[in-house]
């Protein structure tokens, strides 16, 4: 920090209590001066040839024929008087960054200027300030953090503008110019904390970080926080992204209990205006803030009740990188009075802005979205629904685990992305599952809509052993798993395409002549139903085993017999199944409908099983 030390006579100021100021001196003191609440005894010489609001105000009590002077408005109050007053004496005063610019506005109040006399206090202090102050980082932070008490006198002398150009251009520089000390304690160098593989215990010297200054102007208040952004911004030599990282250091600094989404104080009017300024001055490029940043705003404007304006801003463009958000970030408290632990409603409006967003961009920019992906192989216009598809996923397994979330909210917010493409459903058959978990009195139709919105032949091999030992399922899903379990066991010579079955639809060209009735279908599977499946399961697996130790040992394997072992073992699959729900009393009318999620076997293999009333019948 810089300092100024002005005049060389000792200080000879003294106080009796806290309203008494006086001059030790051998002659009498022959005025009195007021300010606020404090009497000062001095003697009018030293005053008067300095001050020329003083000689004023003195030939107006002279007038009066009176001694005692009353100054109520004074910059700065007593400390900043009594500085002005130690010059006027020749007394030692030394001016920081803490009291210049109280000292700055008392001087002009009393109007010290150069007219009065040369060398007065007015021009040493900007000389100060212009030769020291304004040249010094932390120095200028801290002088624009004593202007707010000054105001409008900070303002009207230009301190303000002048702190907001150093500060500004100072953080628009080149890091590798940055020589002045700063603070960065947020995202700490390896070698600075010895955590450095490499570091052999002396200490090198590191590139400046391009977001050196982001921790101290943390400690500006929000006004001026403000306007140093602003005027940063106005420079244009700082990225959006670190004036990102700012906003972001800044609302964690300043809200506490952000990260919480509790805003942990009474003063909601004070914090409001905080939120409602951070979100303001949030950069309008696209990925310039942290997608989380914003949804944690979003908390906190909603739980601040910040205006309609500031909420609908960040719902748009949090939509537009929907993408890069996580699920502990949506994971968003629903308003008091409501039944849900989380608001649902929030997370399908921003799926409508990402998805309002992407169709925008595929109408306006079609041929920029071309050329991307032509440059780039890995880029592709779906990649981001590829990853809200996934990040949804995510919600929904944790949201389910809320016994008062309705089916209808679940599966609205499944729906919405159920078109987006996905490498795998894994993510939504665990959303699915953990539903019916917490939710085990659902209805047979209910279960059965919840389980379409998985697609059985896009579930890993894990997945599908834990579908055909989940006793929660429906036995219709379970069966459907077991068909694509079963396509992925038959070689590429006997199947050439993967067969697609879908709830309500069936496998092969021709129909079944007898079929079950939806409540068999839509019944869950039982223990005993589970294990034959899980048995047959592993069957199908010692089979493909086997045939790839054929091929391995140069056996040639015929494809017609391979399907026939494959289509013989999956009816065998579905009588044993049909077997048990019959002795455990499950009987039901036969229907003449196509069997959902029905399979293929052999022409012989059809005619040569016994015709049974809630036998699953296939057919090739």
């Amino acid at each position: 920090m810089k300092f100024m030390k002005l005049g060389s006579k000792p200080d000879s100021f003294q106080s009796e209590g806290d309203n008494i100021r006086y001059v030790a001196s051998e002659s009498a003191t022959d005025i009195v001066i007021n300010v606020g609440d404090v009497k000062f005894y001095l003697h009018k010489f030293p005053l008067l040839s300095k001050s020329g609001r003083l000689q004023k105000l003195v030939a107006t009590t002279n007038d009066e024929n009176s001694d005692e002077i009353y100054i109520q408005d004074i910059p700065g109050g007593p400390a900043a008087f009594e500085i002005c007053m130690k010059f006027c004496y020749g007394m030692v005063v030394t001016l920081s960054a803490y009291n210049v610019v109280a000292a700055r506005c008392a001087a002009e109040y009393l109007e010290m200027y150069e007219t009065v006399e040369k060398g007065n206090l007015i021009y040493k202090i900007e000389v100060f300030l212009n030769s020291s102050v304004f040249r010094s980082w932390k120095d200028s932070i801290i002088v624009l953090q004593s202007t707010r008490s000054l105001l409008p006198w900070s303002e009207e002398l230009k301190v303000v503008s002048h702190c907001l150009d150093s500060i500004a251009s100072k953080a628009s520089i080149d890091s590798s110019m940055v020589e002045w000390s700063y603070t960065y304690n947020r995202k700490k160098l390896p070698s600075e904390n010895g955590k450095d593989p490499n570091w052999n215990g002396v200490r090198k010297a590191v590139m400046v970080p391009s977001d050196w200054w982001v921790e101290d102007l943390c400690e500006l208040h929000i006004d001026l926080y403000e306007r140093v952004i602003a005027t940063i911004k106005t420079k244009g030599r700082v990225s959006s992204n670190i004036i990102g990282e700012a906003l972001d250091a800044y609302a964690m600094r300043r809200l506490p209990g952000l990260n919480k989404g509790v805003i942990q104080s009474r003063d909601m009017t004070k914090y409001r205006s905080l939120a409602e300024t951070i979100i303001w001055l949030l950069p309008s490029e696209k990925g310039s803030v942290p997608c989380g940043l914003m949804l944690k705003l979003l908390r906190a404007a909603i739980l601040l009740e910040c205006g309609e304006t500031e909420r609908t801003d960040l719902l748009r463009r949090i939509g537009q990188q929907l993408d890069a958000a996580s699920v502990a970030d949506l994971l968003i408290q629903a308003p008091a009075g409501e039944t849900s632990m989380y608001a649902v409603d929030i997370v399908q409006t921003l799926i409508e802005e990402f998805m309002r967003h992407e169709q925008s961009t595929r109408t306006y920019l079609p041929m920029e979205n071309e050329l991307q992906e032509d440059r780039d192989p890995k880029f592709s216009s779906d990649a981001s629904k590829i990853l809200v598809a996934k990040l949804i996923d995510g919600y929904l397994a944790e949201i389910s685990q809320d016994p008062n979330l309705p089916l209808s909210k679940f599966l609205g917010l499944a729906e919405m992305v159920s078109r987006f493409p996905r490498a795998s459903h894994d993510g939504i058959y665990r959303a699915v599952d953990m539903y019916l978990k917490e939710h085990p009195g659902i209805s047979k139709s209910e279960r059965k809509r919840i389980c379409r919105l998985m697609d059985c032949g896009k579930l890993s091999a894990e997945a599908c052993m834990h579908a055909v030992q989940n006793e929660r399922l429906p036995m219709r899903f379970v069966v459907q798993v077991l068909f694509f379990e079963q396509m992925r066991t038959t070689t590429s010579s006997a199947c050439n395409s993967t067969p697609e079955l879908l709830p309500g639809g069936s496998h092969g060209s021709s129909r079944s002549t007898t079929t079950n009735t939806e409540g068999d279908w839509d019944a869950i599977a039982t223990a005993e139903d589970i294990k034959a499946l899980k048995g047959e399961l592993a069957t199908l697996r010692l089979e493909r085993h086997g045939s790839d130790a054929s091929l391995n040992d140069g056996t040639k394997t015929d494809p017609e017999k391979t399907a026939k072992m494959k289509g013989l073992a999956m009816s065998k699959i579905l009588s044993r199944v049909w077997s048990n729900k019959e002795r455990n009393g499950e009987t039901s009318s036969s229907d003449t409908s196509e069997s959902p999620g029905s399979g293929s076997v052999t022409a012989d293999e059809t005619k040569s099983t016994p015709p049974r009333s809630r036998r699953h019948s296939v057919s090739n």
